[in-house]
């Protein structure tokens, strides 16, 4: 029933046959079991292991990866190879793709979970009414029509609608529903109101929620996925996960390598169709395969295979980083997001505030000398914990709080008319609260004023356990008076009374809302001296006066507190009682902004961050809160700022537009707002980070392009988020986003250096094979070279230092490449020199080493027909495996000085030495020590076809890789002035990545 929260109690029934006084029948039940289902969250269909490990091998590069070891295979079956060189290449490739696979099945699982665990939010049992009998059924098994009763305690089973009250009030905890921090009190009347949302709806009882306070009766309305909770499964399963903007540029990236390596490959084939026949093939279809061959070597060199592993590693050791900043990141990508995150859309409840009501503010009569005197106390401590100060209105400490009359009254009311409890938790090492938000923020307050008597109290009390410390002088207050009766709080009265006994004396306590409690007194107890006065229109005129600032400018929740003595021997309390009452004082509470939030909301915007701050509560707490934060200083007012959930939704879709651009608050919002918000917000190209802790948030978390849970948060927000705050702290976002930042500029340092070096790769076999000399490199080498000698410097690459003004800058754009046009021609010049180079120590060897044969260049250029004519060297030279280990090694050497050009895009080795990244350095001697074990190792240096290099040759070899620092240095040069910039801007139309961009900012 969709409008339940609009009809009477009546129609209600009337819609599902009910009697409120006998329930439902068992044919009813089971007739309704039919027609509306079980109150049950299905189980979504899993995606079948098998889906979730293709999924993997979904992306065009390794695809082409997939296919070249296959054709490697096949081929090296044809020529006859046998052994390990025939399966080696091929099972290398197929087991890097089998490890990034594993990853991102593990991934892909735990993104479920979020499901699953909503499921720990239903009720297991419920009290209900059928065939006129009550009986306690499984929630599972309600139906839409059932009576049910619940009290203090009970997990609502489903939604409900509100029937019959058993006491004065009924209140529930809809936190994790709407973020409201304090409960809801529930009526019978009908909401009249239009687009009506959950905080409307005071007649529904919401399926999860708690009921803190009362008993009632109420009626099923809706079970299963026809629920507030059902609601936020559909959401999130209506959900798709976002790529990151380093996932679509990778993406984009491979996309186009893949292209330019298929045309490089088929080039290359087709420039040597003419030696096809050479008769050292020994036919034409063997030529064809052999230069097939060298296409697929071509293809290995060109793509990247450590490029997805060094991109993984380098955010791990990000989000580890993260973690000692106590953000605790659940998916890897999104530790680069965070870098070009522009909106931060921030829950409230819990995350600005500490969702822990407290005492700020006490009003009381300090003397009548002088006309009436009034006093404010200021009160310390944001949280349950019972550590806090009292300071008068100069600000100075009370050193005995207790001493002082109207102080101690005030502590004695809220310790014995109170029904909540505090305890701490030793597990979570935090101070929980059961019942009511305020009323347990006043047995926090009764600790902290302490106890009269002692002049060591206060040093006293820190001496106590803190399970001790909990509630220790709320303890003494009741041990000291007997309760002996309680007048519930009611609606129409707005307070709550408790008659206790000491020492032979009656006393009622009373608290409630303050024009209630005021216009019921007719005495004053006096701070100053503890006397009684009697109460004039000046006293009430001062009240109101204080009264409307508390709950108007400052936005407090107001209660007095009163006292009456009652006749000797009274066991019993009725409403006549409530008169002739003794005010104590005024005590306003709020849900207090966590301290250092300012400052870290001031930081985003420094850096280009805008903090839309997102609430159930309703304008006007809000505004106040966020003017206590300080953050919105720099706004004169909130208008056109600050909205309701409703407003924004009635605004013209221009004015939609305009006020997102505008937006600092938003208002009585409930789960299906958050996520609209959200995708308004993307849809103007910006980078959204959600901030949340309950259930409602969820959905929104899941759509965002930075979910961010609060650790404290429930389960179900915490699966569905991308980061996990341990601490529940603002400020972390800034540092966790700086950290991003950072993570962001080293991937793209060592993308580059990467792309580079496969360049090198490239024009080496091309030049090669243009030039028509033997192949300079084997496959398995440069399997070895991608792998072992890019993979380690690359990665240490990830600890470069991050930049003193990285939160400074604004945020980059999602469209930005990873390689701009100026860099892609950069790293062009330095991949040809790689290539070239690799080439020289080539034919260095076959024309000018003295270890070598000393061949005239034509000669190498005419290997293929050595076996045809006569010659004064022997054919098997152009078998020696010397030239291709001096090859492989110029290779290695010149992408080990290349990692050091990657300490800083633009900035000079001069300026950023070595020793800098101590991690690059020693990641270059590991690959060093590496090179040298496969070069001196018999076994290794056969299965990799080198053999051990002389001094003569690794002088050579380090004279032919030192100038690419050189050539880097010299570009570098021009990219810090404006010759660069200028040929950066001819070049800005060419970009390595394609511009094509779903956000393009």
């Amino acid at each position: 029933m969709e409008d339940a929260y609009a009809r009477s109690v009546s129609e209600v029934l009337d819609f599902f046959g009910v009697d409120s006084t006998k329930g439902l029948t068992d044919f009813q039940v089971s007739q309704h079991a039919r027609l509306y289902g079980k109150n049950v969250l299905p189980e979504e269909e899993r995606t079948p292991f098998w889906k979730l490990v293709f999924k993997q091998f979904d992306d065009l590069l390794v695809k082409i990866l997939i296919a070249a070891a296959l054709v490697s295979f096949v081929l090296a079956l044809i020529n006859g190879e046998t052994g390990l060189t025939a399966f080696l290449e091929p099972s290398v490739i197929l087991l890097i793709l089998a490890a990034n696979a594993a990853v991102g099945v593990i991934t892909e699982t735990n993104a479920e979970k979020a499901l699953e665990e909503l499921r720990a939010y239903q009720a297991d049992i419920a009290t209900v009414l059928r065939n006129g009998c009550f009986s306690i059924h499984p929630a599972t098994e309600l139906v839409p029509g059932d009576i049910v009763e619940v009290s203090v305690g009970n997990k609502i089973p489903a939604d409900m609608r509100m029937i019959e009250m058993l006491t004065g009030q009924l209140r529930v905890d809809q936190a994790i529903l709407t973020g409201e921090s304090s409960s809801v009190e529930k009526d019978l009347e009908s909401t009249i109101a239009t687009n009506a949302v959950y905080q409307d709806k005071t007649n529904i009882l919401f399926s999860g929620t708690v009921v803190v306070a009362g008993r009632a009766r109420a009626v099923v309305i809706g079970v299963g996925e026809n629920t507030a909770m059902g609601s936020i499964r559909d959401s999130m399963l209506r959900t798709d996960d976002e790529a990151t903007p380093l996932k679509k540029k990778l993406d984009e990236f491979g996309t186009f390598l893949a292209k330019v390596i298929a045309g490089i490959c088929v080039l290359v084939w087709i420039v040597n169709i003419g030696h096809f026949r050479d008769p050292a093939h020994g036919g034409f279809l063997r030529g064809a395969i052999h230069y097939f061959k060298i296409a697929v070597a071509l293809a290995v060199a060109a793509i990247p295979e450590g490029l997805p592993a060094v991109v993984t590693t380098c955010l791990a050791l990000g989000t580890k980083r993260m973690a000692r900043l106590n953000a605790i990141v659940r998916s890897l990508p999104s530790v680069e997001t965070l870098g070009c995150t522009t909106v931060i859309c921030s829950d409230k409840t819990g995350t600005l505030t500490t969702n822990m009501m407290s005492v700020s503010k006490i009003c009381v009569f300090h003397s009548m000398q002088n006309g009436p005197e009034v006093a404010e106390f200021g009160v310390s401590g944001t949280t349950y914990a019972p550590e806090g100060f009292i300071f008068d209105s100069t600000g100075v400490q009370l050193e005995f709080p207790a001493q002082l009359p109207c102080l101690l009254h005030i502590a004695m009311c809220s310790a014995l008319c109170n029904e909540s409890l505090l305890q701490y938790n030793p597990d979570k090492g935090n101070y929980e609260k059961i019942g009511e938000s305020t009323e347990v923020a006043l047995r926090v307050l009764a600790e902290k004023v302490g106890l009269p008597g002692f002049d060591s109290m206060p040093s006293a009390l820190y001496m106590l356990s803190k399970h001790e410390r909990a509630s220790y002088c709320n303890h003494y207050w009741e041990n000291q008076f007997k309760k002996v009766s309680v007048l519930e709080f009611s609606r129409d009265r707005k307070m709550m009374s408790v008659l206790c006994n000491h020492k032979q004396m009656e006393i009622m306590f009373c608290k409630g809302a303050p024009e209630s409690i005021i216009s019921r007194c007719t005495n004053i107890l006096c701070n100053g001296d503890g006397s009684t006065i009697p109460m004039n229109a000046t006293h009430r005129a001062e009240l109101d006066s204080r009264l409307n600032s508390f709950a108007g400018k400052e936005t407090l929740r107001c209660l007095a507190l009163a006292l009456k003595i009652m006749p000797m021997g009274q066991q019993t309390l009725s409403i006549d009682d409530e008169k002739d009452l003794t005010f104590i004082g005024l005590v306003g509470m709020l849900d207090p902004p966590r301290e250092e939030v300012r400052n870290a909301m001031i930081s985003c915007m420094t850096a280009g961050i805008r903090v839309i701050v997102v609430t159930g509560d309703n304008k006007s707490t809000a505004e106040s809160v966020c003017r206590k934060i300080g953050a919105f200083d720099h706004l004169v007012d909130f208008i056109g700022h600050s909205y309701t959930a409703a407003e924004f939704e009635e605004l013209p879709g221009m004015q939609q537009t305009v006020a997102l651009q505008r937006m600092a608050l938003l208002s009585r919002v409930e789960p299906s707002h958050k996520r609209m918000l959200v995708e308004a917000l993307q849809n103007q190209n910006e980078v959204v980070a959600m901030t949340g802790d309950g259930v409602n948030d969820a959905p929104a978390l899941k759509k965002a392009d930075i979910g961010i849970a609060m650790g404290s948060g429930t389960a179900v927000a915490k699966s569905a988020s991308d980061m996990v705050l341990a601490d529940d702290n603002f400020a972390t976002i800034v540092a966790a986003v700086a950290e991003g930042r950072a993570i962001y500029n080293n991937t793209k340092q060592f993308i580059r250096y990467m792309i580079s070096s496969n360049i090198g790769e490239v024009v080496c076999i091309f030049v090669a094979a243009v030039l028509g000399i033997p192949d300079t490199l084997a496959p398995v080498q440069l399997l070895w070279v991608n792998l072992v000698t890019d993979g380690l410097p690359a990665t240490a690459i990830g600890f470069n230092k991050q930049d003193s003004d990285v939160m400074k800058a604004k945020p980059r754009k999602v469209s930005e490449a990873v390689v701009t046009g100026w860099l892609f021609f950069r790293y062009l010049v330095i991949g040809a020199y790689v290539g070239l180079a690799t080439v020289a120590g080539f034919i260095w060897w076959f024309v000018y080493s003295e270890t070598g044969p000393k061949l005239p260049y034509s000669e190498l250029m005419n290997f293929d027909t050595c076996p045809t004519r006569e010659t004064a060297y022997p054919c098997s030279i152009f078998e020696d495996r010397h030239p291709s280990t001096v090859s492989m090694t110029v290779l290695v050497v010149v992408e080990m000085f290349n990692a050091l050009n990657n300490l800083s895009e633009n900035q000079s080795l001069l300026v950023i030495p070595p020793w800098s990244n101590l991690w690059l350095v020693a990641s270059i001697i590991i690959t060093m020590l590496l090179h040298m074990l496969i070069l001196y190792i018999p076994p290794l240096s056969t299965l990799f076809s080198v053999t051990p290099l002389s001094w003569n040759e690794w002088t050579v070899i380090l004279y032919l890789s030192f100038p690419v620092i050189i050539i880097d240095e010299v570009l570098k040069f021009f990219s810090r002035n404006s010759h660069g910039i200028r040929f950066n801007f001819r070049f800005r139309r060419f970009e390595a990545l394609p511009r094509k961009e779903l956000r393009d900012k």
